[in-house]
């Protein structure tokens, strides 16, 4: 008897996931626990293991395809086994494929506008984007209103656009709060206008390679955009002496390794820094929901790792309960998984800051766009030797050869203010300058 496989459900909150490619076809013997396909989702890729041990009989599901949790995508029989004739009903009614415009950035959080339901077609309906969600809250829409045209009515990216171009929103920003008596400040109110039209992407017999953008490619791009919508960022750049704990990884990296089992870059000295850096000032730590501030009382670290085919923001929780050598095997577990697309849903959301380190690549600095919901990202630069004027303990000036790193911080000026964030900074700096991070 033929074996249905079916979609995986990847999260609680995860009703559908798109089908990125099949390492099996018809005919191929497939071992228990084998790599059958690969799946994305709002959240995460990842690769699905065969459930059971057989022939691929046939694919229901192409690639590229999005279904809904327990749809049946494909059969595994005996060798020699024929495939029954038809298609198996899908868990749910089938509609086109859609993308859910999210990011594999940390879930917005923001409750929704329509009636909780814990079915499959419950979440489908309700369960829409973190980016959609986010739309619908900042325009202050009510998703029941949108005509949703993704799986079981599911409202997506592009309903929320026709939707607010045709004027089915209030200013952004002014949701239940808006009041037409008050004062504008000079500020004409805004109204819902159609987006202008893109310029041409290429000429008319320009010579040019058109591909269309990945699942992962566009769901960046939503978020990206969906981000600097939301909020206004301001930039501070931090000069930060690296030579203390350049010494101290270049004392203790040997003995490190054989302690925890891995090795010690500069990160997770970085990452404990900030960690005190949250405490000190817990704004930073903080979220937005319309007139209030979330402030987490858990510190959660998120992570920018880049992959061959795009970008992922994994989450260490509980940062702030590590040692370093919590922190470094930590970091480099979820780096490693992720570039062999072994992370769980809930290891890509949840973070209260992010960290992402461009200086790999011999970056001076850089100015990342903030994680949604968080309210702060920091920028890591390359470490590069440079001469530097020093004082020294009788008050001498000299010029000496230093580790230099420069570190910016991106940050919502809704809640944080330029003071804030340049205190938060001073004590990344203190600590990554004079700590000796437990090593000695």
């Amino acid at each position: 008897m033929a074996f249905d496989v079916v979609m995986p459900q990847m999260g609680e909150s995860i009703a559908e996931a798109t089908v990125l490619k099949w390492h099996k076809q018809p005919g191929d013997t497939v071992a228990k626990d084998e790599t059958l396909y690969e799946i994305s989702t709002d959240k995460v890729d990842a690769e699905i293991p065969a459930p059971a041990a057989g022939t691929l009989l046939e694919i229901l599901v192409e690639v590229n395809k999005t279904v809904a949790v327990g749809t049946v995508v494909a059969r595994i029989g005996a060798a020699g086994e024929k495939a029954a004739g038809g298609s198996a009903p899908a868990a749910v009614p089938s509609a086109p494929a859609t993308v859910a415009a999210s990011a594999p950035l940390a879930a917005s959080t923001h409750p929704m506008s329509v009636e909780d339901d814990n079915s499959l077609e419950g979440r489908l309906k309700s369960k829409s984007s973190p980016l959609v969600r986010e739309m619908a809250k900042q325009h202050g829409v009510d998703l029941k209103q949108v005509q949703g045209t993704g799986i079981s009515g599911r409202v997506t990216k592009t309903d929320m656009e026709t939707y607010l171009a045709k004027g089915g929103a209030i200013a952004p920003q002014m949701a239940g709060t808006h009041d037409p008596s008050a004062p504008t400040m000079g500020i004409a109110a805004a109204i819902a206008v159609p987006p202008a039209p893109a310029m041409p992407a290429f000429a008319p017999g320009e010579r040019a390679k058109v591909e269309p953008m990945t699942r992962m490619r566009k769901i960046i791009a939503d978020n990206m955009v969906a981000s600097k919508r939301v909020s206004p960022h301001v930039y501070t750049v931090f000069e930060m002496d690296m030579t203390n704990v350049s010494r101290l990884r270049a004392k203790h990296k040997k003995a490190f390794e054989e302690q925890y089992g891995t090795k010690l870059s500069f990160m997770p000295f970085i990452m404990m820094a900030a960690c005190k850096a949250l405490r000190a000032y817990p704004a930073v730590n903080a979220s937005i929901d319309g007139d209030n501030i979330v402030y987490k009382q858990d510190l959660n670290l998120g992570i920018a790792v880049s992959l061959d085919w795009g970008l992922i923001v994994p989450v260490l929780k509980g940062a702030d309960m590590m040692n370093l050598g919590g922190l470094a095997r930590g970091l480099n577990d979820l780096a490693d998984r992720a570039r062999s697309k072994k992370l769980k849903p809930d290891e890509t959301s949840g973070s209260t800051f992010t960290i992402t380190n461009p200086g790999v690549y011999g970056d001076v600095f850089g100015m990342p766009i903030i994680n949604q919901p968080n309210v702060a990202i920091q920028g890591v630069g390359n470490i590069v030797k440079r001469p530097v004027v020093v004082t020294g303990p009788d008050g001498t000036d000299f010029i000496a050869i230093r580790q230099i790193m420069f570190s910016s911080l991106g940050f919502d000026h809704r809640l944080v203010d330029g003071a804030t964030a340049d205190l938060f900074m001073s004590v990344i700096k203190k600590e990554l300058e004079t700590s000796t991070f437990g090593l000695e």
